[in-house]
């Protein structure tokens, strides 16, 4: 090989090694810049909120024994639930456990105001979605909901010596993130 190309080939292997270096280094600090620029964001901070509810601090809607039920007979009960989790919450409201002759018979309204979130029998309102909240529970918001029951009286004595009884539940999603209520 002759002098000239071999300086020839010196020079292109010398230009691709510091191409190569270049390349590198640039490279390593578009790295770190996005690192540093992904840990540092404020928008990237994560923190996790707990969800509790209060439903009537406790004490049943109705108890048991409280009424002896007969056609053309109505009961109206106020109960409230209150937001006591870290953010807005929706909410939705449901029965569990519904058992007894009266739960295909007597009809149930629940309303949020004047607004009616669900009407049906006690075992449609068993683990339903359609009772879910008209607008969100604000942090420390109480507020006040009235379940109305109501004996139908072409039902007759259907129902004598019938019993109705269930769980009331409810269920809430942060509205953080979630602007399709979705309940999961």
């Amino acid at each position: 090989m002759s002098k000239a190309v071999k300086s020839k080939f010196k020079r292109k292997i010398n230009g691709a090694v510091v191409a190569i270096i270049v390349l590198s280094v640039c490279l390593a600090v578009s790295a770190f810049a996005l690192a540093y620029e992904t840990l540092i964001v404020d928008s990237n901070v994560f923190r996790t909120g707990t969800v509790k509810i209060n439903i009537n601090d406790g004490v049943p809607v109705i108890r048991e024994g409280e009424y002896l039920f007969e056609p053309g007979m109505t009961v109206i009960k106020d109960f409230f639930i209150e937001n006591q989790s870290t953010w807005d919450v929706y909410y939705r409201l449901y029965f569990a456990n519904v058992s007894g002759d009266l739960a295909d018979i007597l009809e149930l309204t629940l309303k949020e105001g004047d607004t009616v979130i669900f009407t049906g029998t006690a075992r449609e309102l068993e683990n339903s979605v359609s009772a879910v909240g008209v607008s969100p529970l604000a942090v420390m918001e109480k507020r006040t909901l009235t379940l109305t029951f109501y004996y139908p009286p072409q039902s007759g004595n259907e129902g004598m010596g019938s019993s109705l009884s269930f769980d009331l539940c409810v269920e809430a999603v942060q509205t953080k993130n979630n602007p399709d209520k979705a309940f999961s």
